[in-house]
């Protein structure tokens, strides 16, 4: 994947993104895209009150995985790197 490939891909990730990220703050929390693998995995930090809830990680599938899936179909999952 080239450099301007992947630049293409997290913007449109992170716009993806803006659906849920009123969700999260809500409970004073957010999510930051770290990076993305040449495999597209897309890897995610957990920010504020989201780094340390339990529901994290159905948040991380129900919400975050299924919101970016949806504009990007040729992701191949999300992961939390916290």
């Amino acid at each position: 994947m080239s450099n301007t490939e992947k630049a293409d891909i997290l913007t449109a990730i992170d716009k993806a993104l803006d659906a849920v990220r009123p969700h999260l703050k809500v409970d004073g929390g957010d999510v930051e895209v770290i990076d993305i693998t040449d495999d597209k995995l897309v890897k995610v930090k957990w920010l504020g009150n989201c780094s340390s809830c339990n529901m994290s990680h159905f948040t991380m599938k129900a919400g975050i995985e299924q919101t970016i899936k949806s504009v990007l179909p040729e992701i191949t999952g999300v992961e939390a790197v916290n």
